[in-house]
């Protein structure tokens, strides 16, 4: 017996020799983990792709969605209705992507990727891309570079946005050349871990060259000559820069419906209570353009109301009854109250009040309300998964409409404004399964082309159901449509940015405060003073857009 004991005793010394001559990094090692250094690109692209459709999908679906006036929400709707945002917004979740997404290309370099490291660039743009859009300048140069160790990469210099644009473009020209070979010609491609195109190097060719139209398109207020020259550069060599102009193109995501995380947000199956799907409502603005368009859109978007109002002044006084599906009221029932009588379809205004689930004489407001006298989103919402449930990150829709204003512009595209608008009203139509009503559609007063930006940017914004964030970026640029802020409203203007948050300025306060200072003061800045949503960022600097 003492024989083992020094058996395992000497044993246990001579491990405990071994490893004290071990670097601690060497000894913690997870054995079923993978080092950067190491890791193959495949198994870091999906992530950087669901991630990012997620959050481009939630801006568009949730409080920007608010702000352009697709939906309001009925209970917990100071953000969604009012912009009561106050700094409560963060970039983090966004330059976690780029993170991951710089580790994807710089891995793909090492390995001599080149179709992941496309598409690492693309990705890279779309990220700073929608980082810009909403604060205005932002780390970019210095963003990535925090493991350095470095003050100035720790507590990074915010670029102007008009560097970030100009980087971005860059970017994506790079990308275009990187995606331009046939896909045998590539190593590594894995198609199924490409959740966007499936390996397919043409159509991530496609993606980058829309996008750089889009980034142009943003830019062309404050740098037109760019602009104009970046645009007829892409529509005069076809080959050499390839578009997005068909829906089988379109950059979405589809979601697998497994469980809260890979499901579409809103949805009444990992949300039992379907809570989060019964607050949001169809806003009164799309709604009444829909009706006044005939659009077959809506009832792919809306449920029509379960229960409509019908006021009859012939009714005894008093009189509040449901009968045949409908609710009767006498006069003196609704009084003063805002009431939409619709048979059909009825939206909730915009930020109309503190109490937004009181809206037609809703019978059980509050945060539980349900309310039958106002319109649901469809069903299909209610799903974890569907045919239409998709982050769209690009469309061909957008990019026809982007085509459509730059010919409007005098800008030489390789076809006219006309053909352009009536291509991106079909494939918006086509998208969401009504294109059979094209032809109808097309010919309406109100639709049938008018050579008018305003109607181009009008059906864009119709068309970017469920990724709003592009109709508020043209709104900020075009002040199209002529929204207006409902008397709820934190503003009697819509804001056009998010406030740095909180952390951000504490942090790295000296970086931050310079930034904060390039804003515009606009009379709704108020108390917020410069990082206020309503101060403007280069790109609206000294112009009166939207107001």
């Amino acid at each position: 017996m003492k024989n083992i004991n020094r058996t395992i005793l000497s044993i246990f010394a001579l491990a405990m020799i071994t490893f004290s001559c071990k670097d601690l990094s060497e000894i913690n090692e997870n054995p079923n983990g993978v080092a950067p250094e190491t890791v193959n690109p495949n198994l870091v692209m999906p992530t950087v792709l669901t991630e990012a459709g997620k959050l481009y999908l939630n801006l568009g679906y949730q409080d920007i969605a608010g702000v352009v006036q697709h939906t309001q929400k009925d209970a917990w709707a100071g953000g969604h209705n009012d912009y009561d945002w106050g700094g409560s917004q963060s970039w983090n979740g966004y330059y976690d992507v780029l993170r991951n997404n710089d580790l994807l290309y710089t891995r793909a370099v090492e390995n001599k990727f080149e179709f992941h490291q496309g598409v690492a660039l693309v990705m890279k743009s779309f990220m700073f891309g929608l980082i810009t859009d909403l604060w205005g300048d932002a780390p970019y140069s210095k963003a990535l570079n925090g493991e350095d160790g470095k003050v100035e990469d720790i507590l990074p210099a915010f670029d102007d946005q008009e560097a970030i644009y100009t980087g971005i473009i860059a970017d994506l020209e790079k990308a275009n050349t990187l995606l331009s070979k046939s896909k045998a010609e590539y190593q590594g491609i894995v198609d199924n871990v490409d959740v966007y195109y499936g390996g397919n190097p043409v159509k991530w060719r496609k993606m980058a060259n829309s996008l750089l139209l889009r980034y142009y398109m943003r830019i062309s207020t404050k740098l037109p000559a760019v602009s104009k020259a970046g645009v007829e550069k892409i529509l005069a060599n076809a080959a050499q820069y390839p578009i997005i102009t068909d829906v089988a193109d379109d950059a979405t995501m589809a979601f697998p419906g497994n469980n809260e995380g890979d499901s579409w947000p809103a949805n009444t199956v990992t949300d039992a209570s379907g809570s989060n799907y019964r607050r949001i409502k169809m806003c009164a603005t799309l709604v009444e353009k829909l009706q006044d368009y005939k659009d077959p859109r809506l009832g792919i978007w809306a449920n029509k109301v379960q229960i409509p109002l019908v006021v009859d002044a012939n009714l005894p006084a008093g009189t509040d009854k449901i009968e045949n599906g409908k609710r009767y009221l006498a006069p003196d029932k609704v009084g003063t109250a805002l009431i939409d009588t619709d048979p059909e379809y009825v939206g909730l205004p915009p930020s109309f009040s503190s109490l937004p689930s009181a809206y037609n004489l809703n019978p059980t407001p509050g945060q539980t309300s349900y309310n039958p006298h106002v319109s649901f989103l469809n069903d299909i919402y209610k799903a974890a998964k569907g045919t239409l449930l998709k982050a769209r990150l690009i469309s061909a829709a957008e990019v026809n409409f982007i085509l459509a204003e730059a010919a409007l512009k005098g800008w030489s595209v390789g076809g006219s404004a006309k053909n352009y608008y009536e291509a991106g009203v079909k494939a918006s139509l086509t998208t969401w399964t009504v294109g059979a009503a094209y032809a109808n559609y097309i010919a309406q007063p109100g639709v049938a082309f008018d050579n008018t930006v305003k109607q181009v940017i009008e059906q864009k914004w119709i068309a970017s159901w469920t990724a709003a964030a592009e109709a508020w970026f043209d709104y900020r640029r075009t002040g199209f449509p002529n929204l207006k802020a409902g008397p709820a409203a934190k503003r009697q203007a819509l804001p056009v940015r998010f406030y740095y948050m909180r952390e951000e300025l504490n942090i790295n306060a000296d970086n931050a405060a310079a930034a904060v200072s390039k804003l515009e003061i606009t009379t709704f800045s108020q108390a917020d003073k410069e990082n206020s949503a309503w101060s403007k960022t280069w790109l609206n600097k000294g112009t009166s857009i939207p107001w």
